[in-house]
């Protein structure tokens, strides 16, 4: 699991610095997501950045 996988790696971490895609609730209530896991579950501090979108 990706998010279980990040919060072991970020053990002992001044920051976790996580990407967000901003799907919404609906998308990730089916599919998961691991930023919003990292937000309730960081080992350390967390610095969630959203895009904009214009990378795609």
């Amino acid at each position: 699991r990706p998010a279980q996988a990040l919060a072991e790696e970020a053990e002992g971490a001044a920051l976790l610095v996580v990407g967000s895609h901003g799907h919404g609730a609906v998308r990730r209530a089916l599919l998961g997501s691991v930023s919003h896991a990292m937000l309730h579950h960081a080992p350390c501090p967390l610095a969630l950045v959203r895009g904009d979108g214009s990378e795609h």
